[in-house]
C-alpha cells in the first residue's frame, strides 16, 4: 500500500498537471465511466493529499475522491494518450500529461460535505502544516490498543504505512504491543517527531528511508529491520508477528 509520502508527492505532481485547466475524465475500464462523466470537462482548482487520500476539487464544486488501498497505482505519461494498458478505472488528460488510476480501493465524485467528511475523521496528517499533534497525543494515551495498531488507525494519525510503523517502533526503541496509555509524552513528541522527519524525506527522495547509513544504496538497504533476519544495532534476531492484518518485524532486545 502507498505510505503518505507517495499521495503527498502524487498532489504534488497533479497540482501542476491539472489546477487552472479543464480535464478531459474517462473509464477505460467502464467501471466509472458515470463518475468520469461527471467532471469531464470541468476545470480542477485544487489537489490535496490528506493522509492516504487525494481530493480533487472542480470549479463545479465536485470533488474526486481516490483511495488507492492496497493494490492501487497511478501511472503518469505524456500527452499524446494511447490505448489504456491494464484496468485502468480513471483516466485524467490534462494540457502536457495524463494519469491512468489502475486499481484503487475508492473512486469516486463526490460533493463538498461528502468532502469535508472524509477530512474530519482523519487522524493528523504529518506532512500538512495543519496538522495538530495533539489530537494525535490525545488519542493515544486514552487507549489500551497496541501502539502498532494506533499508528495503522488513519484516524488517529495519518500516512503512516507498515514499513514506516516497523521502523519508527524499533528507532525509537519502543516494542509493538506496548499500549498507548503505557507511553510517556516524551516518548509520544520523540514518535511524532522522527516520524514527520522520515516522512518529509521520504516525500523529497521519493522513497522511504529510516536508515541514513545507506551503504550499497540498494532498496533494502534503506531500512533498518524490515524484512531482516538481524537488528543492525545489537545483531540479535528480528522476530514478526501480525498486528492489524500486516506483519510488524521488531527487535526484542531493542524494543523492550
Amino acid at each position: 500500500m502507498p505510505e503518505g509520502h507517495t499521495i503527498h508527492n502524487a498532489a504534488r505532481d497533479h497540482r501542476k498537471l491539472f489546477v487552472g485547466h479543464k480535464v478531459d475524465a474517462s473509464s477505460p475500464q467502464g467501471r466509472f465511466s458515470d463518475g468520469a462523466k461527471l467532471i469531464n470537462g470541468k476545470e480542477c482548482i485544487a489537489v490535496e493529499a490528506y493522509g492516504k487520500h487525494l481530493l480533487y476539487k472542480f470549479k463545479s464544486h465536485q470533488f474526486l475522491h481516490i483511495h488507492l488501498g492496497l493494490f492501487g497505482r497511478i501511472k503518469r505519461q505524456k500527452l499524446p494518450v494511447h490505448e489504456a494498458k491494464g484496468s485502468v478505472r480513471l483516466r485524467l488528460v490534462g494540457k502536457t500529461h495524463f494519469i491512468d488510476v489502475h486499481g484503487p480501493t475508492i473512486c469516486e465524485v463526490i460533493d463538498k460535505k461528502a468532502g469535508s467528511k472524509i477530512i474530519d475523521r482523519i487522524g493528523p496528517d504529518l506532512l500538512r502544516k495543519d496538522s495538530d499533534p495533539k489530537k494525535f497525543f490525545k488519542r493515544v494515551t486514552k487507549s489500551k490498543a497496541k501502539i502498532s495498531t494506533l499508528l495503522m488507525d488513519q484516524s488517529v494519525i495519518a500516512g503512516i504505512g507498515n514499513i514506516y510503523r516497523t521502523e519508527l517502533l524499533w528507532r525509537q526503541g519502543i516494542h509493538p504491543n506496548v499500549t498507548g496509555r503505557d507511553l510517556t509524552m516524551d516518548q509520544l513528541e520523540d514518535l511524532w517527531d522522527d516520524a514527520k522527519v522520515l516522512l518529509e524525506l521520504g516525500a523529497k527522495r521519493n522513497k522511504i528511508i529510516t536508515n541514513f547509513d545507506i551503504g550499497t544504496g540498494k532498496p533494502r538497504d534503506y531500512l533498518n529491520i524490515y524484512k531482516k533476519k538481524q537488528c543492525p544495532k545489537c545483531q540479535g534476531v528480528i522476530f514478526q508477528v501480525e498486528i492489524s492484518g500486516r506483519k510488524v518485524f521488531f527487535c526484542d532486545l531493542c524494543q523492550s
